[in-house]
């Protein structure tokens, strides 16, 4: 089958990441161009990537050699190049969030349905990790009963620049959405509350935090946010149901047995822990897209984590539980 060209618009770390893994890991595709805000960083990354580079990314959007898009600029740029991606009637691949503020995302929604088509993917890839897809797979067998409660968190060793509210709007927003899709349905309150804040906090930063999700039937869900807990980088989720607990897979990281001890290695970073993850998100999208679809997270779950996490954000501001509220969900996306 003949490869799928793609552009891609923004050549920062994560860029970069998804030049080299398409071009060089994956199948049925290739980066052949790529554009930036930053025109010429991004000259330089595409004579290292031997791509055509455009000072426009709008030009290169509607470049006729151009068959698909992956956004991966700076957040505030998502509404503008994805909404041009539309208008062009290409693929497009954005890296979360969907856009910054839920007006925005509801706006690519909008865009999407006066369309008549779905060409927008979201990059929760979450939802493609192995261990996830195992814990999804156990709770829609209803083998386990209906699931109760879950207790999650997400652990990094240590940030630089970190702010208070980045806990739920950069690190929280994976748990936002991917909780939701394990279950299979929305959120009905948030409510974020602060323990007692470790030393290593730079600055003004409380860290670490703990949201707290209640879903449409009630299941209540407790996820911790600690960005400088040093040892590691460390996902966690476990799922109580009625007759049993699911619990997230650790990766399969080989046990050493040294100076009289036990020893097994810890992630030391996001990119290392969901490296699969992202293979198998874009293989798939991929495939998806030349098969002419959208398989993955939409525009509208996209829009529903960020009024979710907008909802969380103001509830932590306010020290109390917020009721979360979406408009309905258009029969485009069902």
């Amino acid at each position: 089958m003949n490869e799928m060209k793609i552009g891609v618009i923004g050549t920062g770390a994560i860029g970069q990441t998804h030049i080299e893994r398409i071009n060089t890991k994956l199948q049925g595709a290739r980066v052949i161009a790529c554009a930036d805000p930053n025109a010429d960083f991004c000259k330089s990354i595409a004579e290292k990537f031997s791509l055509k580079a455009y000072d426009d990314p709008k030009e290169m959007i509607h470049a006729e050699d151009i068959e698909a898009v992956v956004v991966t600029a700076a957040d505030n740029f998502h509404e503008e190049y994805v909404l041009a991606a539309i208008e062009a009637g290409k693929y497009v691949f954005c890296e979360k969030p969907l856009a910054p503020e839920s007006s925005a995302c509801r706006k690519i929604v909008d865009a999407e349905i006066a369309g008549g088509k779905k060409l927008v993917q979201v990059g929760f890839m979450r939802r493609y990790d192995p261990g996830y897809r195992q814990l999804k797979e156990l709770i829609d067998s209803g083998d386990y009963g209906a699931p109760l409660m879950l207790h999650c968190a997400h652990r990094n060793p240590e940030v630089s620049g970190f702010t208070t509210e980045m806990s739920v709007e950069n690190s929280l927003i994976h748990e936002i959405d991917v909780l939701r899709w394990l279950l299979g349905e929305n959120y009905q309150t948030a409510e974020v509350v602060f323990p007692r804040t470790t030393r290593n906090a730079e600055g003004e930063l409380r860290d670490p935090q703990i949201m707290y999700l209640t879903t449409e039937s009630g299941i209540r869900i407790d996820v911790e946010s600690f960005v400088n807990c040093k040892y590691g980088y460390d996902i966690k989720c476990e799922v109580v149901c009625e007759e049993g607990t699911l619990t997230l897979p650790e990766p399969a990281n080989v046990m050493k047995r040294v100076d009289a001890a036990r020893v097994t290695p810890i992630c030391r970073d996001w990119s290392e822990r969901f490296v699969d993850a992202y293979n198998i998100e874009f293989q798939e999208w991929i495939n998806a897209c030349k098969e002419g679809r959208v398989d993955g997270p939409t525009a509208w779950d996209g829009y529903v984590g960020q009024v979710t996490a907008a909802a969380a954000s103001k509830a932590r501001d306010a020290q109390r539980v917020m009721t979360i509220e979406f408009d309905e969900k258009p029969a485009f996306y069902n």
